[in-house]
């Protein structure tokens, strides 16, 4: 990378690059990484890590050339993260339970981000994570400070509350309620997901690949007999997609 990004015989595409540019391809190689796994292709996983290992290196050779730190300190920084938020592995070794772990992970991840200044609750959460994943992280800080429902019974009452409300939006037919009221569907079914312990993100992700499946199904189906989704009626398509529930 140091040899491509040479002012006088580097790559012309690599020495423009900065921070910012590369930064939405580091995101694209994470959900090639993410892909390659939920397909179970150790072929393409292999070198997805390797496309996403390359932006580390990338970004850390542009931050050497701006004296700002480099490949080795990144590599340092973790290790000694790691380190810290394992005190039961590495200094204060003894047998601990899933639980003990999880709650001094969160007390470390606490005292740093008070060393950052970073004082306030929902404070450190980036805010270009995909929104779902970030509503749920902003659940589950928030639950960790006693803010929550202490079961799920008060999670279903508030969902069917905000269903009322977001059906009283499209009701009144305004837009900028009917947004609003959808974002605050999708908040609360994060919180429910957090409850119990699923990732909402994954979970939507393997809900989309399903439909896909189901989908391509019936487009198949129709294609054996010459016909296009477009041409059916919806029961006619409902029968196909009832079908496409057997398939595994």
């Amino acid at each position: 990378m140091s040899q491509l990004r040479d002012k006088d015989h580097g790559c012309e595409w690599d020495k423009e690059q900065t921070f910012k540019s590369i930064a939405p391809f580091t995101i694209e190689e994470a959900y090639e990484v993410a892909d390659a796994i939920e397909r179970e292709n150790s072929t393409d996983l292999k070198e997805e890590l390797g496309d996403l290992l390359l932006q580390v290196v990338f970004l850390s050779q542009i931050a050497k050339e701006e004296e700002l730190f480099s490949f080795d300190d990144v590599a340092k920084t973790i290790s000694e993260k790691l380190v810290r938020r394992h005190p039961y592995v590495f200094s204060d070794k003894k047998i601990h339970s899933l639980d003990e772990q999880v709650n001094q992970w969160e007390e470390i991840k606490q005292k740093e981000r008070s060393i950052k200044n970073q004082e306030g609750i929902l404070e450190g959460i980036a805010k270009n994570l995909p929104s779902l994943q970030r509503s749920q992280k902003i659940q589950k800080r928030v639950s960790n400070v006693g803010f929550d429902w202490p079961d799920t019974k008060g999670v279903f009452e508030k969902i069917k509350e905000e269903l009322r409300e977001l059906e009283e939006a499209v009701e009144s037919n305004n837009k900028e309620s009917i947004q609003e009221e959808i974002g605050d569907f999708f908040m609360i079914i994060t919180n429910l997901s957090e409850k119990l312990g699923v990732d909402s993100e994954e979970a939507l992700r393997k809900s989309n690949v399903k439909f896909e499946k189901r989908f391509n199904y019936i487009e198949k189906e129709l294609e054996k007999d010459n016909l296009k989704v477009s041409e059916m009626d919806l029961d006619e398509l409902n029968t196909l997609w009832d079908d496409s529930k057997k398939l595994r």
